[in-house]
């Protein structure tokens, strides 16, 4: 299923370009609201890039499982006897290869764009990479529980957002750390610790999510 969902991402390789850019013009529209400052755009860079990585990370979700779930292919999943928990680890796994990774290798480019110093470049996209983890392991089980609900699209990002608060002060913080020559490492550790309790968690619940929407 991952192969195949991964296949479907190349093959429709449009959806990626759109949440990247997306990424960058939302970044690139701060400039223009809080002005051209260095100082200022240096001191919001990882607040910016941050809420605008998670708001495009949002943007596949509503598909990451409606579509299967509109052409029996999850149906077909569950009758099969697959593992529903396993079928959602893989529509993470899925969403952060084909989302979450041209997002990561597009942040530096957006936190150039807002005069970040290079030195913290490493951190955020460290930050980044764990963030974005957490953020596919939420949305896909938040896109689960939302599976075949009237006004679906728009449930899950209410859903999903307050869950990735934590994640995004993290992430923000150990930027902020690496600006300031403090220890980074405690808010990376607090990140991989939501990744580590996410990782079994997230994809339990999806999938008791999921044999209820099939049933």
């Amino acid at each position: 299923m991952l192969r195949r969902d991964l296949a479907l991402a190349r093959r429709n390789a449009g959806d990626t370009l759109a949440a990247v850019a997306f990424f960058l013009l939302a970044v690139g529209l701060f400039p223009f609201g809080v002005g051209p400052a260095p100082e200022l755009l240096a001191r919001i860079a990882a607040g910016v890039v941050w809420v605008a990585a998670l708001l495009a990370a949002l943007l596949p979700l509503d598909r990451l499982l409606g579509a299967d779930f509109e052409d029996g292919t999850l149906d077909q999943a569950m009758l099969s006897g697959l593992d529903p928990a396993m079928v959602a680890g893989a529509k993470a796994a899925a969403h952060w290869l084909s989302t979450g990774v041209p997002l990561l290798l597009a942040s530096p480019v957006a936190a150039i764009m807002l005069n970040l110093p290079l030195d913290a470049l490493p951190v955020l996209v460290a930050a980044l990479a764990l963030g974005s983890l957490v953020l596919s392991l939420l949305g896909t089980a938040g896109a689960a529980l939302t599976l075949g609900a009237r006004r679906g699209g728009v449930l899950l990002p209410l859903l999903v957002l307050p869950l990735a608060i934590p994640a995004l002060i993290f992430g923000v913080a150990a930027v902020d750390a690496a600006l300031g020559g403090l220890a980074v490492r405690p808010h990376l550790a607090m990140l991989a610790a939501m990744a580590a309790a996410a990782l079994p968690l997230c994809p339990l619940a999806a999938g008791a999510a999921l044999k209820a929407a099939t049933e």
